[in-house]
């Protein structure tokens, strides 16, 4: 009789354990198990508790709940993926969260970024779109796309499906095979991204949320009313980009326009360095005799393509151009200094000033 009172206590406390276990707090900061929580846009991190519970990352959502009201920190966590693990308790949980070395890195879009890597002249390598996805795809776990996984999926995956805008996808669909076939389309800027995701869903987030950027712009509309298509618009301000100084794009966005409007070549550098594997400012005389799609000092018209991301500072530029007759611009100083002139004399003089100041020096 007292063996039986002894192994129903023990049955009791064990199942007392157990149900405290399950149903209370996990102990500890977690067994090595990596997970990833995301915190949606307009979410608060309370509301995550159910979806921790369901993924094993803690045992219960009431513990849960209690530790991030009990954190002063937690009311302050931003959207974005997070790395925890399975089996923390709920005050690692928070503690985890509010810790900014668990927090995934943005993706970051530099204005002017290009899809693929270039090299600078004397200088580092410039990282482009694909590789800086692959940095943070790789950053956790054992999820990890190369940028030629990227590469592939921006060069061969549906338009359609990618979300391309229709007045791109004709310039899209017939650039098949290419990796720089989404040039332009992707807004420079910070985007929460999901680094276990594939890669044609994270260039389906990121050309998604650009072509409604560039929708709210009036792109389809502001083209018609320049005289030209959407897509040549984004063209020109991915130019506008690459070219104007900070304060000057409407007038860089004129000077396209007017001599388009002539016809005149462009003859920006910028188009002769978006063909070259090596790139700088100042380029070379056999340089800007290359005949490429982009260089418009070898071709009439715009690039055949955008020849990095254009903001939307840019785009908006290209859409309100500054009223005015230049011709040429060219900037004069380290300082940034640039003058625009409406002929050609004008700005020969004003290109000597440039080269006696050092702009123009060449690192070949």
């Amino acid at each position: 009789m007292l063996i039986g009172l002894i192994l129903t206590l023990i049955a009791a406390i064990a199942f007392i354990g157990v149900k405290a276990q399950s149903g209370g707090d996990f102990r500890g900061d977690g067994n090595g198990q990596i997970v990833l929580a995301e915190i949606k846009p307009g979410s608060t991190l309370s509301e995550l508790g159910p979806t921790l519970v369901e993924t094993g990352v803690v045992s219960s959502n009431e513990a849960f709940q209690s530790a991030a009201a009990t954190n002063t920190k937690a009311a302050d966590v931003k959207p974005g993926f997070y790395k925890l693990q399975k089996k923390m308790s709920a005050e690692a949980a928070v503690n985890a969260f509010v810790n900014p070395e668990n927090a995934i890195d943005l993706l970051k879009v530099p204005t002017g970024a290009t899809l693929m890597d270039s090299k600078v002249v004397g200088g580092d390598t410039r990282f482009g779109i694909y590789s800086l996805i692959s940095a943070i795809s790789c950053s956790v776990g054992d999820s990890c796309l190369s940028p030629e996984e990227l590469q592939s999926a921006g060069a061969n995956a549906d338009p359609t499906s990618l979300g391309v805008p229709s007045w791109a996808m004709g310039h899209v669909q017939e650039a098949t095979g290419d990796p720089k076939r989404l040039e332009g389309l992707i807004e420079p800027g910070e985007y929460v991204i999901d680094p276990e995701a594939s890669a044609e869903e994270i260039l389906t987030q990121l050309v998604t949320t650009s072509a409604q950027s560039f929708t709210e712009t009036g792109i389809v509309e502001r083209a018609g009313a320049i005289g030209l298509s959407p897509y040549e618009l984004l063209t020109a301000a991915s130019l506008v980009e690459r070219e104007a100084p900070a304060g000057e794009f409407d007038k860089v966005a004129r000077v396209i326009l007017n001599r388009l409007a002539k016809p005149m070549r462009l003859e920006f550098d910028s188009t002769v360095n978006y063909g070259l594997d090596e790139q700088e400012v100042a380029t070379t005389d056999e340089d800007r005799a290359r005949v490429t799609p982009w260089n418009t000092y070898a071709k009439d018209g715009l690039p055949a393509t955008p020849i990095a991301s254009p903001s939307i500072e840019a785009v908006t530029a290209m859409e309100n151009p500054a009223p005015g007759n230049w011709l040429f611009f060219v900037t004069i100083d380290r300082d940034g200094t640039t003058v625009f002139n409406d002929t050609f004399e004008q700005h020969m003089a004003d290109t000597q000033k440039a080269a006696d100041s050092g702009v123009l020096d060449s690192n070949r």
